[in-house]
């Protein structure tokens, strides 16, 4: 393979990382909202607040990926009027649908944290945000970490799919590069460096999962 084709390729991990950091991050944030409504959101306007957020899990969770990035690119730009930048679309896409999976893997971690811990702060005068930012996410994100890792793994394995928009994320761009050559060794010389470059990243992230696993004491 020649430099300009591994520049190419190296330059198609970047935007696949950085895709994938926005999405993951995105997902972490707004699925701990998603999984605190869905869990403690039973009374008055709020019971509204955790239907809709138990509604939005179960959709996305159960409907393509694939099919909300092409909502995202096909549709927002419509409502919002916005200019149509697959790559940023195709990212908000990929944060709705995680949101659903991580709201998910946030939710079994609250569920492991006794509920006589809400009554022992109560009792002590704490509000329930107090209790919730203080006492019970620190434990609950203690639990859940290397399960949130290895989301974030599939989340970078995930960007993949924008190759179908035609997003220069590094599968697209050896797609690109493939279909400009003949030769069986360059052609090979491609997909063993492709999948190089996704090992190389994906399994740094799973030794820190395995990592964390070990070491902390659930």
């Amino acid at each position: 393979m020649n430099i300009i084709n591994f520049y190419a390729l190296l330059n198609g991990l970047w935007l696949t990382i950085v895709m994938a950091f926005f999405a993951a991050t995105g997902a972490i944030i707004f699925g701990s909202i998603l999984a605190v409504l869905r869990n403690y959101a039973n009374n008055g306007f709020l019971k509204i607040l955790g239907i809709l957020s138990s509604a939005y899990i179960e959709i996305f969770r159960n409907t393509p990926l694939l099919l909300w990035m092409y909502a995202s690119c096909f549709v927002l730009p419509i409502l919002l009027g916005i200019p149509a930048n697959y790559a940023v679309l195709g990212t908000i896409g990929l944060f709705l649908y995680t949101s659903s999976v991580m709201a998910e893997i946030i939710r079994g971690g609250l569920n492991a944290i006794p509920k006589g811990q809400f009554e022992a702060a109560h009792a002590q005068g704490f509000s329930f945000s107090f209790t919730l930012w203080y006492i019970v996410f620190p434990q609950c994100y203690k639990k859940v970490t290397p399960t949130i890792l290895s989301q974030c793994v599939t989340t970078i394995k995930d960007t993949s799919f924008l190759a179908a928009l035609n997003v220069s994320e590094l599968t697209n761009v050896s797609k690109d590069i493939l279909s400009s050559l003949k030769d069986f060794n360059q052609i090979v010389s491609v997909f063993i460096t492709v999948a190089g470059l996704y090992f190389i990243v994906c399994f740094s992230l799973s030794i820190l999962v395995r990592y964390l696993s070990r070491h902390n004491h659930y």
